[in-house]
């Protein structure tokens, strides 16, 4: 009886990992390709930012554990990597072999369409010796255009533009104005544009897990979120017409 047991136990938990594995083969597979400005004013955005961006929205895919993330920016190394494996300078078997690169399914861009930053003086604050100690307010926003494209039809089957906010009461010296993300994305993680591009990519990670994989009630949340934000956007046309 034990025996019996024991052997049923051991075919649940085959059948168990057997589930759990073919549930990561109906992954989607995806690759972010790097980001593009089309045509915000942000000085921060050059030299690697484009890339940059694109690896932290390929983390935060791969952190949902919903997705099968494919490395596209890098692969020239990986291809260096199997080409020096067949060069024969390698001990046999210990390299990677060719003709197992994953591909693709969808390929997700994302382009920059709007930024906006604001440093101002709230009142009050100490100034001392050329010096102005507290009363500063830094707020960023931005707007990115956030596409998925079907790798195999190159049909653009989701498309969002994705917001992110960020505002920050601080302590500063002197007249001096925060500079944004700087050369890099990951260098000045405490500005209020890194915090405002942050919480945008977290939104578009969190809305791709929606569309492409939950497909329940976040849906319509989503479709809300869009409407508010048409709204608003429909607002500041009017008042620029006027």
């Amino acid at each position: 009886m034990k025996r019996t047991h024991l052997v049923y136990a051991v075919a649940a938990l085959a059948m168990a990992f057997s589930v759990s594995a073919a549930a990561r083969d109906h992954r989607p597979s995806v690759a972010v390709v790097s980001f593009t400005n089309n045509g915000a004013s942000a000085s921060w955005f050059h030299g690697d930012v484009g890339s940059d961006l694109a690896d932290v929205l390929s983390n935060e895919l791969s952190d949902t554990g919903d997705f099968n993330v494919v490395e596209r920016q890098k692969v020239n190394a990986v291809l260096a990597e199997q080409d020096f494996a067949r060069s024969g300078r390698v001990r046999q078997g210990s390299g990677p072999s060719t003709g197992n690169i994953t591909g693709a399914r969808y390929l997700i861009t994302g382009s920059l369409a709007s930024y906006t930053e604001d440093t101002s003086s709230t009142g009050g604050g100490v100034s001392f010796g050329g010096f102005h100690i507290g009363g500063g307010k830094k707020q960023a926003y931005v707007a990115i255009d956030l596409r998925v494209i079907d790798s195999e039809t190159s049909e653009v089957v989701y498309s969002r533009t994705i917001e992110g906010r960020s505002t920050d009461h601080s302590i500063g010296l002197g007249g001096s104005t925060w500079r944004g993300l700087g050369g890099s994305f990951h260098h000045s993680e405490n500005t209020p544009a890194s915090k405002a591009v942050r919480a945008a990519l977290i939104e578009a990670s969190n809305y791709l897990d929606c569309v492409m994989v939950k497909r329940d009630s976040c849906i319509a949340e989503y479709r809300a979120k869009d409407q508010r934000r048409r709204r608003g956007d429909e607002k500041v046309l009017d008042l620029d017409g006027g």
